[in-house]
């Protein structure tokens, strides 16, 4: 195995190196965690073993840098901690160590850790064809046999075979994430990180810090260097979620860094290589966007190299029986279920306005309220706390059939126009209405809105 040993103390670092190489193990060292990323971006470690508190990147943003995302690079991390702070280890635990140890410790200590992780990682190469994520179809990741999601399935597989930039189009639901992830898994990129900026989660006085990383001091709070998104996912994909809500004053350094492949921390100077791809979401017409001054025309074209349009849930009613069967395995886990006489007309007839992730979270409901019994009785019930659509003919279902309903249809309408009126912006609109982002967020899934 080819080994990283990172500590800023010297004399811990070189005997470490000396004892492991005497094992027969391949080892490098790096005097704290900004050596470290340099020498990941060169070469790849099996395993790293890493200091906890280190000056510049401490261990567990180092450990962050090698474990973000959804998809993890096939290098396992081992910190090194001293007694008295196992919290801080159990939190790099928390955040994907494959173990700890605690200092001081004799080097030989070592040894059965990673002749355990050996063995460890032998099994997972023997194991690999049958389960790695990269042999699957596409047509088994992204499930849907239209004629639209066949053509959505076209231009995931196009995506896959270049490192052009791609933007993701459709309705809160619909299933973007999913496809982003796809077009990494089947890229040469997959052995590199997955990194997601949810672009609404930031306020805008923090996306370019969480973007593009910060020095010691850059502002009040920055105590420690810390590498941003583009520095984690180098080599890998950066997925922009929601890329119409990064503020306008930001747009000009992103189209930048996407020209150039550099850009600087806040509050720094060096240069840094941005060797990443990247993919975009958007909810939102963009076109729409430049044409009122709140988004770029030029970063519009740069993101919008390869577009996939992903059709709404009723634009596909026929995939729905094999969505409900994929879901529903999802959900259930090794238990039985059972979808009843009527259910799956139901299902065909509602408008899904929140797409598969509303469908996905009221199969789950019904499936734990009726013990594994998909039933027509308890669909309506579900169904009908939402004010959507339903019925081939699409004409609005009418009456309002208890208080709760009125409740729940009053609260879905003032989120929606609170949504509308920040233009799409979650922290915005959350703001219009006096409430916490997190809880107009958790209003938001409630009521299948994203």
């Amino acid at each position: 195995m080819r080994i990283l040993i990172v500590d800023d103390e010297k004399i811990k670092r070189v005997t470490l190196a000396d004892d492991l190489a005497a094992q027969g193990y391949e080892v490098d060292t790096a005097a704290d965690g900004e050596e470290a990323l340099e020498k990941l971006r060169q070469r790849h470690f099996d395993v790293i073993v890493a200091d906890v508190k280190m000056p510049r990147v401490d261990g567990l943003e180092l450990l962050r840098y090698v474990k973000q995302g959804e998809q993890a690079p096939a290098t396992d991390v081992i910190m090194m901690t001293a007694y008295g702070s196992i919290q801080l280890a159990v939190e790099s635990m928390k955040l994907g160590a494959y173990d700890f140890i605690t200092k001081p410790f004799r080097n030989e200590d070592l040894f059965p850790v990673l002749a355990r992780l050996e063995r460890e990682r032998g099994r997972r190469r023997e194991s690999r064809p049958a389960e790695a994520p990269e042999t699957e179809d596409i047509d088994q990741l992204v499930v849907g046999q239209s004629a639209v999601m066949t053509r959505v399935k076209k231009m995931i597989e196009i995506c896959t075979r270049t490192d052009a930039n791609v933007l993701l189009c459709g309705e809160t639901g619909v299933g973007k994430d999913l496809i982003a992830q796809v077009i990494h898994r089947k890229s040469h990129r997959r052995d590199r990180p997955f990194v997601k900026v949810g672009c609404t989660l930031f306020p805008a006085h923090l996306i370019e810090s969480e973007l593009y990383g910060h020095e010691k001091g850059a502002f009040t709070g920055a105590d420690q260097r810390k590498p941003g998104r583009f520095e984690i996912a180098q080599g890998g994909t950066l997925y922009l979620d929601d890329v119409d809500d990064i503020p306008l004053d930001q747009q000009a350094k992103l189209l930048r860094v996407i020209e150039e492949k550099v850009f600087e921390r806040v509050g720094g100077t060096t240069p840094i290589h941005a060797d990443v791809r990247i993919i975009a979401s958007t909810k939102q017409n963009l076109l729409e966007r430049v044409s009122q001054g709140t988004f770029r025309q030029d970063l519009y074209y740069r993101l919008d190299v390869l577009r996939i349009n992903i059709p709404p849930l009723r634009e596909r009613r026929e995939d729905i029986p094999l969505l409900v069967e994929h879901l529903l395995k999802k959900i259930a886990g090794d238990k039985p279920f059972t979808v009843g006489p009527g259910a799956m007309e139901i299902l065909q007839e509602h408008d899904w306005p929140g797409n598969v992730r509303e469908l996905y979270h009221t199969l789950e409901r019904v499936f734990l309220i009726g013990n594994g019994e998909i039933t027509a009785e308890l669909l309506r019930s579900e169904i009908a706390q939402f004010p959507a659509k339903i019925g081939k003919s699409g004409s609005e279902r009418g009456g309002i059939a208890n208080f709760q309903e009125a409740i729940n249809q009053a609260e879905r309408e003032l989120l929606e126009r609170a949504l509308r009126e920040a233009g799409g912006n979650k922290t915005a609109a959350a703001a219009a209405l006096g409430m916490k982002p997190s809880t107009f967020r958790d209003k938001l899934a409630k009521h299948g809105l994203g």
